[in-house]
């Protein structure tokens, strides 16, 4: 991957060899390079750490994963909805977006949509996993029926972020974000920053590399809190996952637990254990905010 990125680099600097000249092209890459590195420290100051967007997982006639009892669409709505009452609560001047608030259904493109638009700082979807499986199998009566295999002694907690495969659609959003920024202050916020110029897509490269390890950074935190409070550890993953795909800041989507296991079902069911997992993801944005911000 480390020769795909640096070949990427080079056909970069190649066409804007070809565009701006050599001795152009150098002083023009040094200079984004130094201008991201200072418009983060500016980020930090025009624009502090202040919007989370969390996304409850499906909703409407998108049931999501079923449990026994329950259904994944209704525990991430209230996971998600307790989330946002703690983290504005504990954590003065962030404030917290929700993608639904109600059992509807809304479109993956407009979940990150939405962060994009009000320019968050996280984005964080919220799922139960599952198990569970089905197949179709066929009959001596020569019919086909559904066979459920289930797995109920599956359990823990899992992060993901984007898969490299979907992270070129990372491209449009930042663009966007970029554009819009430049309408507020671009000259305080990126120095100078010229969309227009070729050599400026090295920027946008980096700018992606940065939100993927940004990313990988909060599932990691995501991960620590659900093991410090003895829940097991299933890792962080890469998976390509389409409502992650287009979000122009760090990123992810964890599974809070296997609502195919009835354990981890009552569990997530449950106001203690609905308390323990808001508590974990609170405590990692926490942290991430504090890594952000030295």
């Amino acid at each position: 991957m480390g020769l795909q990125k640096n070949v990427k680099f080079l056909y970069i600097v190649v066409f804007a060899l070809c565009l701006l000249g050599t001795n152009s092209l150098i002083n023009r890459a040094k200079a984004h390079r130094k201008t991201l590195k200072v418009s983060t420290v500016q980020e930090r100051t025009v624009k502090p750490f202040s919007l989370v967007v969390i996304d409850p997982g499906h909703g409407g006639n998108k049931l999501g994963a079923q449990g026994r009892v329950s259904l994944e669409k209704d525990i991430a709505l209230q996971v998600s909805i307790k989330l946002k009452e703690r983290v504005e609560k504990e954590m003065p001047g962030v404030k917290v977006l929700l993608t639904r608030e109600s059992d509807i259904d809304v479109p993956f493109y407009e979940r990150t949509a939405l962060a994009n638009k009000n320019h968050a700082d996280l984005f964080i979807s919220i799922h139960c996993n599952s198990a569970d499986s089905e197949r179709r199998v066929k009959g001596k009566n020569g019919r086909y029926t559904t066979q459920l295999t289930r797995r109920p002694n599956v359990k823990g907690t899992e992060t993901f972020v984007c898969g490299y495969n979907r992270m070129a659609q990372q491209d449009v959003a930042i663009r966007e974000n970029a554009d819009i920024l430049l309408e507020e202050n671009y000259k305080e916020n990126y120095n100078g920053f010229d969309p227009n110029d070729p050599s400026t897509y090295i920027v946008f490269s980096l700018m992606k590399r940065r939100y993927r390890d940004q990313s990988i950074k909060l599932a990691t935190m995501m991960q620590d809190e659900y093991v410090q409070s003895g829940r097991e550890n299933r890792g962080v993953q890469e998976l390509s996952l389409a409502v992650l795909a287009t979000a122009g800041m760090p990123a992810v989507l964890t599974e809070i637990g296997f609502i195919s296991s009835p354990d981890e079902e009552n569990f997530m069911l449950s106001s203690a254990g609905q308390e323990e997992i808001v508590n974990n993801l609170t405590t990692s944005i926490k942290r991430f905010k504090t890594s952000m911000e030295r």
